[in-house]
């Protein structure tokens, strides 16, 4: 189903005039330095692409997939790191010395072995002059080689000092790459097995090794499809992809797919800690696109366009609200979510559901965590700003990989969030004595979520104060709250640091001493009508307590740390409102 969908995207971007998606047998690949050889091979120039360290991308002749020992033996076409390219070795060992050697012999080899007429094109012949006339060693004596060989794997290519383009961007070598390698595979060339496609279910010669499609933490060679021979995944001897053949082109087309939602540029991908979630539509939206909004629900907005993440959040909104239903519902929406594992890549999570189900999931989500807020705060929580409240030093990177994981997987299904989240939230809190309003808002969206799918009959907490709650917890956190502006207002202002851990867990301890505490404060306060106030709301809060308990449960705990906020925020209101 994954491939199948990527094989999709592909076909759907390959049809679209406007698209920048590479053609079969293609891909896009860095180049940070450029040989630059006349038509006799006589060497040149050594160019160097790079603009801020970033070399120049250009269409290429697909990569194939290479690992192991015997990796030397397969070369990319017409271009490669500077083992191949020009033997040289990653470091000064005499095992380096000997590998660089043979992967330079096998790169002239694949080009001293191509058939005419692309064997006579003028380019491939300067080249393979370039080499027979000893020319690597004036490389060398360039004054940027030392750059260039300062960088590890750097990638070079060829062109013809009377040429604007690539030597691959000739003419009679593009239709060789689009026609002969493409068609009959760059690798095996000589063992070529046909079989049924498992992707477009047409017979055709199969890939035996698919091609590397690295991700943020994983090896360069990692493969989200990858194949062992003489394993036990091995059966009635279809080995090494045949028990699960995919066709040349599929697998060419998937794999463009693939890195082309990886790729740097992408709108189309998220980050967050280890998880790479990509994301698709089986077909463009024609009014509200939420290929393109997605990952500004996940993500901070970017900070050359703060307010993208508002726009898209809002043209979701009026999307789902309004009369007028924009979604398409039949158009599916995708999400991959996607881990590395050393050579590997690990499918993390994979939905798929209609674009509307998603939009409406997402609205739900942002419904959730909807409390109220200063002037100051951003309009909408993102979830990389929601977990890096509750983590040290709000880092991403202190946030667990599964949480992050299991949170995103809940928007998307409208299921409850995990356990953890909640936990984190609270021990985060009491660590650091204060409720912000994610904090707020992460408590309010799990409990009620949890109520929603276990406990219908459970009142939801809403967005701001509501003084009709009568959770003894959410009681708790509003009298802290009050006793702390008195504190504020007549005494040193300092019993959240000192007391808030203690009233939130085990608050039979401590609240008998804060209301003594509490009438040496309001003796201070010079304001008779500020007085009145507070023993009003204090009343109105004791109305509903009749004890207090010894002991907070976890849940409790969370209505604490709500109640707080919410009666916290109630002082900030401007006095119209209040």
């Amino acid at each position: 189903m994954i491939l199948q969908a990527l094989y999709e995207y592909y076909q759907r971007k390959a049809s679209d005039p406007g698209s920048n998606i590479a053609p079969a047998g293609w891909e896009k690949k860095e180049i940070k330095f450029i040989i630059n050889i006349s038509a006799t091979g006589i060497f040149k120039d050594l160019i160097d692409m790079r603009e801020n360290k970033v070399g120049h991308f250009y269409l290429l002749p697909k990569s194939v997939g290479r690992s192991g020992s015997n990796s030397w033996q397969v070369a990319y076409f017409l271009w490669d790191h500077y083992g191949y390219v020009l033997g040289y070795p990653k470091d000064d060992s005499e095992k380096s010395i000997i590998m660089a050697k043979k992967q330079n012999e096998t790169f002239v080899k694949q080009i001293e072995s191509l058939s005419e007429p692309v064997l006579n094109d003028k380019g491939i012949q300067a080249i393979l002059s370039f080499y027979r006339s000893g020319q690597i060693s004036k490389v060398y004596q360039h004054s940027l080689w030392i750059d260039c060989a300062a960088i590890p794997g750097c990638n070079l290519t060829f062109r013809l000092d009377s040429d604007k383009g690539l030597i691959s961007e000739r003419q009679l070598v593009k239709e060789y790459i689009s026609s002969s390698i493409y068609e009959h595979g760059n690798e095996e060339k000589n063992n070529i097995t046909e079989g049924c496609c498992l992707i477009t279910g047409s017979r055709g010669p199969i890939q035996r090794k698919h091609t590397a499609t690295p991700i943020p933490g994983s090896q360069s060679v990692a493969k989200l499809v990858s194949f062992q021979k003489n394993s036990g995944y091995d059966s009635y001897r279809k080995e090494q992809a045949f028990n699960a053949p995919i066709s040349i082109k599929a697998e060419g087309a998937y794999s463009t797919a693939l890195k082309v939602l990886l790729d740097k540029e992408s709108n189309n991908k998220l980050l967050l800690r280890d998880i790479t979630t990509i994301f698709w539509a089986e077909k463009n939206e024609k009014t509200y696109n939420l290929e393109e909004n997605f990952r500004w629900f996940i993500d901070d907005s970017p900070k050359d366009d703060p307010d993208k993440g508002i726009r898209a959040i809002k043209g979701l909104y009026e999307s789902i609200k309004s009369g007028k239903r924009s979604f398409d519902e039949q158009n599916r929406f995708y999400v991959l979510g996607l881990s590395p594992n050393a050579a590997r890549i690990s499918v993390r999570f994979w939905k798929v559901g209609a674009v509307t189900e998603f939009g409406e999931r997402i609205k739900q989500h942002f419904d959730d965590f909807e409390i109220i807020k200063s002037k100051d705060d951003p309009e909408y929580l993102a979830l990389s700003r929601i977990l890096r409240s509750i983590v040290l030093d709000y880092k991403m990177e202190n946030v667990s990989p599964n949480l992050a994981g299991k949170v995103i997987e809940s928007i998307i299904d409208g299921t409850p969030y995990p356990e953890t989240l909640l936990n984190l939230c609270i021990n985060r809190i009491r660590a650091e004595r204060h409720v912000t309003r994610a904090r707020a808002a992460i408590l309010k969206a799990c409990i009620n979520r949890h109520n929603r799918f276990y406990n219908k009959t459970e009142k939801e907490v809403k967005m701001s104060l509501d003084r009709t709650n009568v959770n003894v917890g959410y009681r708790l956190g509003r009298l802290f709250a009050v006793l702390e502006k008195i504190d504020e207002e007549g005494g040193s202002g300092t019993i959240r640091e000192r007391f808030y851990s203690a009233a939130s867990s085990s608050p039979g301890t401590v609240f008998s001493r804060l209301l003594t505490l509490k009438n040496h404060h309001l003796a201070k306060l010079e304001n008779i009508g500020r007085k009145v106030n507070f023993e009003k709301e204090i009343g109105e809060i004791f109305s509903e307590i009749t004890d207090f308990p010894s002991h907070l449960t976890l849940k409790e705990q969370s209505h604490f740390a709500i109640g707080y906020y919410h009666q916290r925020q109630e002082y900030f209101k401007p006095k119209n409102e209040n």
